[in-house]
């Protein structure tokens, strides 16, 4: 099995969010790999996953960073692969991870989630891969049907709770 996404984090600090995406992917059956690359500690590393990801099977990289948050574009500058930026909240409430993340120059797109939001990170990299990959987009759209049960039944469950002036 090799992997088609591939989940960096500036450190295993980022672990905890980061694995909400696992989670998923591995929920969707998407094989995938996780490593800690930092932008201004291991910069050599990181452009050498940059620079061979492609020719490995990846096909979307999810990267979080928190704080100055380089690590998403400095892996976009040197991929062609789509990548994904996962905002981590370290400081100012993730705001300067989030800005740092979106505000890359013409050229060097990321995609950039919510502050924290791993698993929407792997639910698009699913469907970035999911054009090309019919199980992939059955696996998708079921996870999406889940999640539209979830709230149906949630509906459900609310008209049992009683309150002495609620309504239905």
């Amino acid at each position: 099995m090799k992997p088609l996404v591939s989940i960096i984090m500036g450190s295993t600090s980022d672990l905890s969010v980061m694995e909400g995406a696992a989670k998923i992917l591995d929920e969707l059956e998407i094989p995938f790999e996780m490593n800690a690359l930092s932008a201004h500690r291991t910069p050599a590393e990181v452009e050498q996953f940059s620079k061979n990801a492609a020719s490995r099977g990846i096909r979307v990289i999810i990267a979080a960073a928190g704080m100055a948050a380089h690590l998403p574009g400095v892996i976009a500058s040197m991929t062609t692969l789509p990548v994904i930026g996962v905002p981590i909240k370290a400081s100012l409430e993730g705001l300067d991870a989030l800005l740092a993340i979106m505000q890359m120059p013409p050229g060097i797109p990321v995609a950039t989630v919510g502050i924290n939001a791993a698993q929407n990170a792997a639910l698009l990299a699913a469907q970035m891969i999911a054009i090309g990959d019919v199980k992939i987009a059955e696996a998708v759209k079921n996870h999406k049907e889940g999640l539209k049960k979830k709230i149906i039944q949630a509906n459900k469950d609310l008209k049992k709770v009683s309150y002495k002036f609620k309504v239905e």
